[in-house]
């Protein structure tokens, strides 16, 4: 086979896969079995700011996801995730303090809001690609935080001083205070939302997914839509990253323009490289990192913190250039290389 054949030789056998399966109850048991552990020790030991910290890296980790499944996927570079962020949490702002919606109802609402615009904004952007489209992204993340400020839509908005909300109270019969109900609440759906994405990715679309970001030549050889594809999987992005938005806002009880500025879409994207680009478990470990990071740098440095953070996100892509999730593979890869005695 030739050089220009081989692409469409490895497109045509990712393509003749047979059907995956998704993810196999067992495999589904023992991430939420995961979550359940993950979710007790917290609840026994942490006090309401590490459980509302924990609470913030889960969100930060669903955005990720989203994030992830556009650029490390499907191999469109985006930069302005944190504009979705923002309308999300925007959506359940407006619907809880204009409308009285029960906070739960908001966020499917929330998820086709940003769905809907990352559907409107994905296709036009399909005639632009790499570099080009992280820019017209990143213009979107600029864009967004002055629109919320716009005296047209300030009554909704609350203009430059945002607008508070007011946290859930946890059910009586859970025996939880307030925090530590939010704290599960938040996770359960990350769980969710984790399990479905794993289903997505080792199924006939996800396969599909990954042959347009490797070979789009091949991939349309084959017959596949890769406008359609492409502006779908914006879409769903969009619209996990928008649910994530939401549920920040319900745990900050406070949204305003100044918190959703260009600083967020570029902390997203580095918690995805951070928790390993094309990894399912990969945002877990950025959503972690983009939380408690910096506040280890400024605890370490409080004159400049900007500078102890550049050095630890430096010193951890030189130990992992793969992200958290390259680490078992870069271990295995170590023990292979010893010598056998």
């Amino acid at each position: 086979m030739s050089t220009s054949q081989q692409p469409i030789g490895n497109a045509l056998a990712t393509a003749a896969e047979p059907a995956a399966h998704g993810v196999r109850p067992l495999r589904a048991a023992l991430i939420l079995a995961a979550f359940a552990v993950v979710a007790a020790a917290p609840l026994a030991f942490a006090s309401s700011y590490q459980l509302f910290q924990l609470t913030l890296a889960a969100t930060y980790a669903i955005a990720i996801l989203g994030l992830n499944i556009v650029t490390g996927f499907n191999g469109q570079i985006s930069l302005g995730h944190g504009a979705f962020y923002a309308v999300g949490a925007y959506t359940t702002a407006i619907l809880m303090t204009h409308f009285d919606v029960p906070y739960w109802a908001t966020l499917p609402i929330a998820a086709l809001v940003c769905g809907a615009i990352g559907f409107g904004v994905g296709f036009p952007a399909l005639r632009l690609g790499g570099l080009y489209l992280a820019l017209t992204t990143f213009s979107l993340a600029v864009a967004v935080p002055q629109i919320l400020k716009y005296k047209g839509v300030e009554e909704w908005t609350g203009g430059v001083q945002g607008a508070f909300l007011v946290k859930p109270d946890a059910p009586s019969f859970t025996g939880l205070d307030n925090d530590q109900y939010l704290y599960l609440f938040v996770l359960v759906i990350a769980a969710l939302l984790f399990i479905m994405a794993a289903n997505l990715l080792h199924s006939r679309i996800g396969r599909a997914m990954r042959s347009i970001r490797d070979h789009p030549t091949a991939a349309q050889a084959m017959g596949m839509d890769i406008a359609r594809i492409k502006t779908r999987t914006f879409a769903l992005s969009a619209g996990i990253t928008g649910l994530a938005g939401a549920l920040s806002a319900i745990a900050v009880e406070f949204v305003a323009p100044d918190s959703f500025s260009v600083e967020l879409s570029i902390n997203l994207f580095v918690g995805m490289v951070v928790g390993g680009v094309g990894s399912i478990i990969g945002p877990i470990f950025g959503g972690l990192f983009v939380v408690f990071v910096p506040n280890l740098a400024e605890s370490v440095s409080r004159a400049a913190p900007g500078v102890i953070y550049g050095v630890i996100l430096i010193f951890f892509l030189y130990l992992l250039p793969q992200g958290f999730a390259g680490f078992p593979r870069r271990v295995a890869a170590l023990l292979r290389q010893r010598p056998q005695g």
